[in-house]
């Protein structure tokens, strides 16, 4: 089969690999019909987190079932289906309290794995013509429809992005009618704006640099916010006091909730072209209202082989703690525990109240991969969500 294939930093190639075939009687093998191209690749492609040359990457496929393992009851050749980011058992102890993406089965030793994803397991990838997929019954999401139906783009986003905004949300403790600011317009971020505001949000921000996405973000009925137009906090606090502040709130001007959905790559809003890993969260804290929540989506890593100068090769970052503190604002961090969010998503999509696949900006053939990877790498020529279709 073919799959794109990790060479070196800032290069991936088209390669032919072994076919993924049963390995465990609770095997599936799909033939990937759509595989995104996710932010988190990047870190990878820029030779941040110790990926191996060899690695198949891809962690957001949609497919059919085209082989079953004899231990599988739930799913059948043919079946449509979204496999989400995280791997999990279904049955451990975290598992059965829905935190998926911190299984203890599915990596020996430590907790949580993901498809082709360094750090998290030895599964190849998924932008890739086939899958396997272990402990399928838990793992495989079934979905109707035809493949490249007019659902196709909005049910691949099931996989990671749409649940990962969902998180972010849940994170920040969304509420209706609440004010929210979202640092960063990559798919996470605007599908974190989108699913604010179908969970009632009454205002919505969203704070990057890059035209296109800020486009994209007003486009999905938020407030884009350009930081290299002034300081974003006093942006978002100017723009609250001009509109009218709610009765009550006069004394708070800034946000309810905080989103920061960049991660340890965050740029400098003095300087765009030096990464500032500390950026969105001390803009966080000067902007969230006293007893407001802030939620961590963005990617931090623990290992980070070539650290910005105000990063840190392992992970500690000196954060503005006694803000948060002397505010009360609650701070919540982590992975998102996919099969939370995936079945209500879908449902959701399959009724027509929800559209994710409005984010997507490109469509492509596995041989278009690397030049993917190197605009999405550049924020370049519009580049937000690109979707592989590795059989066509």
């Amino acid at each position: 089969m073919r799959a794109i294939v990790y060479e070196q930093t800032r290069r991936v190639g088209v390669h032919d690999v072994e076919d993924a075939v049963l390995e465990d009687p609770t095997d599936v093998v799909v033939r990937v019909t759509s595989s995104a191209i996710c932010g988190t690749d990047l870190h990878m492609y820029d030779g941040r987190t110790g990926a191996e040359p060899g690695l198949v990457i891809g962690h957001e496929p949609l497919g059919v079932v085209e082989q079953v393992g004899d231990g599988v009851s739930l799913v059948e050749v043919g079946n449509r289906v979204v496999i989400p980011t995280h791997l999990y058992c279904g049955v451990c102890f975290n598992c059965v309290r829905g935190y998926t993406a911190a299984c203890l089965r599915v990596r020996p030793g430590s907790f949580g794995a993901a498809y082709g994803y360094a750090g998290m397991g030895a599964y190849r990838g998924a932008q890739a013509q086939l899958l396997r997929v272990p402990f399928a019954d838990a793992n495989c999401v079934r979905v109707p429809g035809e493949p490249f139906d007019d659902r196709e783009d909005d049910f691949v986003l099931l996989a990671d992005a749409f649940v990962t905004g969902w998180h972010a949300t849940e994170l920040a403790m969304m509420q209706p009618g609440c004010t929210v600011a979202i640092f960063g317009a990559g798919t996470v971020g605007l599908l974190a704006a989108y699913s604010s505001l179908l969970r009632g949000a009454g205002e919505v921000y969203v704070v990057d640099y890059i035209p296109e996405r800020l486009d994209k973000a007003g486009e999905l009925g938020a407030t884009p916010i350009d930081f290299t137009d002034a300081d974003p906090v006093e942006q978002i606090k100017e723009h609250r006091r001009r509109a009218g502040l709610p009765i009550g709130e006069e004394q708070m001007d800034g946000v309810q909730k905080g989103i920061d959905a960049v991660g340890f790559q965050a740029r400098d809003r003095h300087d765009p072209a030096r990464e500032n890993p500390t950026q969105v969260i001390s803009d966080l804290a000067r902007l969230v209202n006293p007893t407001g929540h802030v939620a961590i989506a963005g990617v931090y890593v623990e290992r980070d082989l070539h650290p910005a100068p105000e990063g840190s090769a392992d992970g500690h970052l000196q954060v503005p703690w006694a803000t948060l503190f002397n505010k009360g604002v609650s701070v919540n961090f982590g992975r998102t525990h996919d099969r939370r969010y995936t079945t209500r998503l879908r449902d959701l999509v399959v009724a027509g109240r929800a559209h994710p696949g409005a984010i997507v900006s490109h469509h492509g053939a596995l041989d278009d991969a690397p030049g993917f990877y190197d605009r999405f790498d550049q924020r370049a020529d519009g580049v937000i969500k690109a979707i592989l279709r590795p059989n066509r």
